[in-house]
């Protein structure tokens, strides 16, 4: 009964700091919906081709909000993959609180954060240049009005409906989804246990990188905070570490999933991107022995 009050409270907190990033990400695009014409919409779409510099800068500040709104975002055409994965890449969830409650140097923090942005640019740069020059990115259109239209919130030519109606609506919906969620990862990711994670990468430290990725994968932030403190106890190695923390968006592949649910194919194919990203950087690290 503890742990299941306990991931109530954790479930409550999370998703309450997610309020204010999807309404406002909601609203906008509530706004550009209802009073911007396809060609502008288009010019958006165009100047997305820097979005992975943008988005890993923006990804990097102390909080997990923006990965949700970036997956919103996403969902309704305005920025493309590799910037919605520079974002999940750089995304800090839990990590900074964590260290900063344990007193681990400035310069150490900022030397992870820094390397995680740049991977995170690195990666989206790479992606966006793949999927540019696939079928894939012909085949990957959206337009703002989807998930309108999805969500049967009114739309473009439903005049009578208020954007902070129609975008409020957007958020309600959203945030119940992540909460329900949110409970039942947290009590999961508890109940295994961080001495049962420590026990499989003590020694393995190439198996240790596909393990941590996909730990890192599971949208929650008690999937950060476990990678984070292995770290901070020794338990697990710089690669390790960046692996899963570059793939921990928080709660981001879970609101990607829900957002964008008629196009299930894809967002399977973005997890395993995100998936392969962590473990290529992870590798790299553990080959070059690379440490902070």
């Amino acid at each position: 009964m503890d742990l299941f009050l306990d991931a109530l409270q954790d479930a409550c907190i999370d998703t309450v700091k997610l309020v204010p990033f999807l309404f406002i990400t909601y609203l906008l695009m509530e706004i550009l919906e209802r009073h911007t014409s396809e060609k502008q919409v288009h010019m958006m779409t165009e100047v997305g081709k820097f979005g992975p510099l943008i988005g890993s800068a923006v990804g990097a500040v102390p909080q997990c909000g923006f990965s949700a709104a970036a997956s919103s975002l996403y969902s309704g055409g305005l920025i493309s993959v590799g910037t919605l994965i520079a974002v999940f890449a750089s995304t800090s969830d839990e990590m900074l609180p964590i260290f900063i409650s344990e007193q681990v140097p400035l310069a150490k923090m900022a030397a992870i954060v820094v390397t995680k942005a740049v991977l995170g640019m690195i990666s989206g740069f790479g992606i966006d240049f793949i999927v540019r020059h696939t079928r894939y990115y012909k085949k990957s259109e959206k337009h703002i009005r989807d998930i309108c239209e999805r969500e049967h919130c009114g739309s473009a030519e439903d005049e009578h409906t208020n954007v902070f109606v129609a975008a409020l609506k957007h958020t309600l919906q959203i945030v119940i989804f992540v909460f329900i969620l949110t409970v039942i990862l947290t009590l999961i990711v508890e109940n295994f246990g961080k001495e049962a994670v420590a026990s499989v990468i003590a020694g393995n430290p190439i198996l240790g990188v596909f393990l941590s990725t996909l730990i890192g994968l599971i949208p929650n932030c008690a999937a950060s905070v476990l990678i984070t403190q292995l770290y901070i106890e020794g338990l697990m190695s710089a690669g390790q570490m960046i692996a899963g923390l570059l793939v921990g968006a928080g709660v981001g592949l879970m609101v990607l999933f829900r957002t964008n649910r008629n196009h299930m194919k894809e967002n399977i194919v973005i997890t395993i991107m995100l998936y392969i990203v962590g473990v290529f950087w992870g590798l790299i690290f553990e080959g070059l022995h690379i440490a902070f």
